[in-house]
């Protein structure tokens, strides 16, 4: 397991792990920050958008408490010309590429279908059906292949595709699929799996007989696992592969092992199906204590920290004021954008609603 920081934020490169490595070699003390600031961004943002789930403001809320480093540390390793293909929970990837926030809640709360514009910021729809993004990602990097934008030398030019999934997802068919596609085209696609150990209520022992990561060997797709919880780890090993991946590679497997502290979703209830101490466990590995403890040792200061905490609470407060800002969308909006051109089947569709909605009179 490719690992740079234990739980007691020490540092150190293993031997055999320096191709690794050296991905860190040009980091400075203003990247360290960056990456503890977006952890706790993304952490602070969690625990908001969760409390807003139960006042009823959101429709769902889907926690990532626990893989910030994971999911920091990979945003972090995908370059600016690459696409990304997320999964649901990956708030922290959309941080580290500047994805407003607000429009992930009012796709939860049902607002819009997501509110960003994937030609603009390259960060696709979240996939709410279980493993479809891995067939979308797939498709998109047989097309960079085909346009040959890989391995021509150019990083200006040159892109790779990542897609992100969960333990669970990779029990569906559509992953295995994605496999066989990606690895006959050798495309440019990395999978950063988070292994956070629960697919809803089962263990991914009942799963897997294998470690996931060795799950598309057989297809011709290798992998590698890391330490999920550290941010150092996450970063270098995503942005080995994806470089690996734009240079003519083919698809790697990345198996982040890290834990899911809370539910699954608003919806579910954690305690049903797992113990307390497996938890307890698992929160004394907490991603963001550890990166705390190295940037400490590094010399970072109490001022740094406390900055850090103003910061969170400054962005709840404006996520919980835009939250009860937001408005009802016009009728209209599930209508617009199905097909390119008018279609007297959704005008007959929209003049129905309408009457519909006149029927049961003003205020109504």
């Amino acid at each position: 397991m490719v690992q740079f920081l234990n739980p007691e934020g020490e540092f150190g490169v293993p031997k055999g792990l320096e191709a690794y490595g050296k991905y860190l070699d040009a980091l400075t003390e203003a990247d360290y920050l960056k990456f503890y600031r977006d952890m706790a961004r993304m952490r602070r943002f969690d625990l908001e958008a969760n409390a807003l789930q139960r006042q009823g403001q959101l429709g769902l809320w889907i926690p990532a408490i626990g893989q910030e480093a994971a999911q920091i540390g990979s945003g972090y390793g995908v370059r600016g010309n690459d696409h990304i293909f997320p999964s649901y929970r990956e708030h922290g990837v959309a941080i580290t590429h500047g994805i407003e926030l607000m429009s992930i809640l009012k796709m939860l709360r049902g607002v819009n279908h997501g509110g960003w514009n994937p030609e603009e910021t390259r960060f696709h729809l979240y996939a709410i059906v279980l493993g479809t993004q891995t067939l979308h990602a797939t498709g998109y990097a047989m097309g960079v292949a085909f346009d040959g934008k890989v391995g021509t030398g150019n990083k200006d030019e040159d892109l790779a595709v990542i897609t992100y999934v969960g333990d669970g997802a990779t029990a569906e068919g559509e992953v295995s699929e994605s496999f066989l596609f990606a690895a006959n085209n050798k495309s440019p696609l990395v999978y950063f799996c988070q292994n956070n150990q629960w697919a809803i209520s089962s263990p991914t022992a009942s799963q897997t007989t294998v470690p996931l990561f060795k799950r598309g060997a057989g297809f011709g797709v290798p992998g590698v696992r890391i330490d999920g919880n550290d941010v150092l780890a996450s970063y270098a090993v995503t942005a080995k592969h994806m470089d690996d991946a734009r240079e003519g590679s083919g698809p790697f497997f990345i198996e982040a092992l890290t834990y899911r502290i809370g539910a699954h979703t608003s919806s579910d209830d954690p305690t049903k199906y797992r113990d307390q101490a497996e938890v307890d466990h698992w929160v004394a590995r907490d991603p963001l204590k550890r990166f705390e403890k190295f940037l400490r040792r590094q010399g970072v200061g109490e001022d740094f920290f406390t900055e850090v905490e103003a910061a969170g609470e400054a962005l709840a407060t404006e996520i919980r004021d835009a939250t009860f800002a937001l408005t009802e969308p016009p009728i209209e909006n599930m209508f617009n954008h199905v097909y390119s051109e008018p279609h007297p089947r959704i005008d007959e569709q929209f003049e129905w609603l309408k009457r519909y909605e006149a029927s049961f009179g003003e205020g109504n």
